[in-house]
């Protein structure tokens, strides 16, 4: 366990913004830092990064803390790996105590996946600098390809050794078990493969080794090339497992964020090899989607730090198709896309090869194509001989138009395909608008499917939530009362108020009103989250003293990530109080703030009360109806009880000047 000094450095050492931007491209908006949620699909920013607060929050799917609960959320962090991963950005030294039996026995396996697949990448880079074997075959087959010690050291290259005997293929294993790793991670991580008679193979036994980082830079994954023509499967990559998804990472992506985000472009290319080839031409916004056909998380990931994908591909046929394949899914995801065929039998690879950084760029600036210009430009022999085969590929570049979510891109692209293919463009809008209807209605049906249940939803908890009183109702649920009071907690705690009730007038303090009132009746919040705000503020308010404001980094630092959103919920209403609809049928108005906090904090709480008291009476209430005549006794013990509690009721009905009986 980190001890609570390192903690606190870390937390002062953190900022948000910087954390964050490894992950997403932020754009500054006011005080405040906006992106589109790297946590839920959306087109239009809802993510909010507030230096000042030091928390981010999505208005969209309702994530919400600071830096520690962004990676633990972003990256599977524990909440000690998530305090590392900030330490070693800052260059903060982390002191730990040892860990007692239970935390060691809750402690990840994916962690320990992480530290093998560590072992492993350093494992190969040795293999292939230190060994003979290594340098002729592995680094023999990097240098062929023209890569320098530097750029190999870079991506962390290297090579799985082909084996002590031929037979034996498991070189890798029998190191890794020497070194004491695990033979459960060595499998779970792909990096060896058990055989049914007994013994281990190595998986990328006798392959060149591309590791495979997360945006943050850990190694989640392998990719290993094979060396001999002879051999069935060209790549071999880690299997799935939890660490590591191929449709939801991109090779390259830890080395081509700053890149991308600085030229607001990132260049999608094929394979590894390319990838590398080209950052070590200097061109570094570059990114592949690991030997897999290109997918909509990975899209999702590029479009953290740009809307701008130019796809880079081989000139064969493979590579065309490709292309054609990853336009419609880039437009869909509402990002501008282009197209950039090489030279037929040239690949990334040998175009950077034979080519300058400049001739690179150039070349891709100036051969760029959308995607009307580049399908048409593929068929336009066919075309020109064949009408049918013109309407088909016009039907086709419509159903790419129809994707595109903007309408004003939508009806640039009309013009284009009107002027390109020389048709009428109201036939065009006319396809379009069917199509686009079309999807509409489907996404449009769903959408109200889900509107109609979430709707039920909430007439259920509200029936559940509502307390009625008479021919009343308190007016809000218990999980409502306990928001609005912990909020108050939060941001008015050290105040002292003054609470006037006819001509009397009361000087209270907000903090210690509040656990009076609850302490002196035996009542305690019912909601986990606010229960854990509470809490939090009485740890720490004899640290600063009645009077004194507790800092508000104390609640979004809870380890309890639901109350830590929670309290970020609660500061992102902003400074000033908003009145609430319990309030509003008070008929509440102040000519001051604090005049106005001075009324609403006090009835917050005694309606609070008056709700609590309700549901101890119906929980006694209900125990009556169990108890048999034999149980004369405890009926009238009970009934005591509630006669007590009626009577409090009353006067809490007195003070709120409602009439809730």
């Amino acid at each position: 366990m980190i001890d609570r000094a390192t903690v606190d450095k870390i937390y002062a050492a953190t900022n948000i913004v910087d954390v964050v931007g490894d992950f997403v491209s932020l754009k500054k908006k006011g005080v405040n830092y906006t992106a589109c949620c790297p946590f839920h699909n959306e087109k239009t920013p809802s993510f909010i990064v507030s230096p000042a607060k030091n928390v981010f929050k999505c208005f969209g799917c309702g994530k919400g803390g600071n830096a520690v609960n962004f990676l633990m959320e972003h990256e599977r962090l524990t909440y000690a790996e998530a305090l590392k991963w900030l330490a070693k950005k800052y260059g903060i030294p982390v002191e730990e105590r040892e860990e007692s039996p239970e935390e060691k026995k809750r402690n990840d396996d994916r962690e320990s996946m992480m530290i093998v697949n560590a072992w492993a990448s350093e494992y190969f880079t040795k293999q292939m600098y230190e060994t003979d074997e290594g340098l002729s075959v592995g680094r023999g087959y990097f240098a062929s390809r023209g890569l320098t010690d530097a750029i190999i050291k870079r991506f962390g290259l290297g090579y799985c050794p082909e084996s002590r005997a031929m037979r034996d293929r498991d070189t890798m294993t029998q190191a890794a078990l020497k070194a004491g790793y695990k033979e459960q991670y060595l499998i779970d991580t792909g990096l060896t493969v058990k055989r049914e008679m007994g013994g281990y193979y190595d998986r990328f036994c006798g392959r060149v080794m591309f590791p495979i980082h997360t945006i943050s830079g850990r190694v989640t994954a392998f990719s290993g090339r094979a060396l001999q023509s002879d051999n069935k499967a060209k790549y071999v990559n880690s299997p799935e497992s939890p660490i590591y998804s191929k449709s939801n990472n991109l090779y390259g992506i830890y080395f081509a964020k700053s890149a991308i985000t600085k030229e607001n472009h990132c260049i999608l290319v094929e394979g590894n090899i390319d990838v590398v080839q080209l950052h070590q031409k200097g061109i570094e916004n570059v990114v592949a989607p690991l030997g897999t056909a290109l997918t909509v998380e990975q899209v999702r990931i590029i479009s953290r730090f740009t809307t701008n994908i130019t796809l880079l591909f081989d000139g064969d046929k493979a590579g065309v198709k490709a292309a054609i394949k990853g336009v419609d899914l880039v437009l869909k995801e509402g990002l501008n896309v282009r197209v950039v065929v090489l030279p037929e039998g040239e690949d990334p690879d040998s175009f950077a090869r034979s080519h300058s950084a400049d001739q690179i760029r150039e070349y891709i600036t100036t051969h760029q194509q959308d995607f009307i210009t580049f399908k048409s430009s593929l068929y336009a022999e066919e075309v020109a001989r064949d009408p049918i085969r013109k309407g088909e590929l016009i039907s086709d570049i419509i159903n790419s138009i129809a994707l595109i979510p903007s309408k004003v891109q939508r009806s640039v692209f009309i013009k284009e395909c009107s002027r390109i293919m020389n048709i009428d463009e109201s036939i065009i809008v006319d396809e379009v608008v069917r199509k686009v209807t079309g999807m509409q209605y489907g996404e449009e049906a769903r959408e109200f499917v889900r509107k109609e249940q979430l709707q039920q939803r909430r007439e259920e908890l509200s029936f559940q939530q509502s307390v009625t009183l008479g021919n009343h109702k308190a007016g809000s649920s218990m999980v409502e009362l306990e928001r609005e009071i912990a909020g108050y907690l939060i941001k008015y705690g050290h105040l002292t108020l003054e609470y006037r009730e006819g001509k009397a007038t009361t000087s209270f303090n907000v903090a210690e009103s509040i656990f009076g009132a609850l302490e002196d009746d035996g009542v305690y919040f019912q909601d986990s989250r606010y229960r854990a705000i509470v809490e939090c503020y009485k740890a720490h308010i004899s640290e600063v003293g009645v009077g004194e404001r507790v800092p508000e980094h104390y609640f979004v630092e809870l380890e309890d990530l639901a109350a830590a959103s929670a309290a970020v919920d609660i500061l992102f209403e902003g400074e000033s109080h908003k009145q609430s609809a319990i309030w509003k049928e008070h008929d509440i108005c102040t000519e001051s703030e604090e005049e106005r906090l001075g009324k609403i904090i006090p009835k917050a709480i005694i309606l609070y009360k008056s709700k609590a008291i309700e549901e101890i009476i119906d929980s006694l209430t209900k125990r009556v109806e169990t108890l048999g005549e034999d149980d004369e006794v405890e009926m009238a013990r009970i009934l005591e009880a509630i006669n007590k509690l009626n009577d409090e009721r009353k006067k809490i009905a007195h003070k709120t000047a409602r009439n809730i009986l």
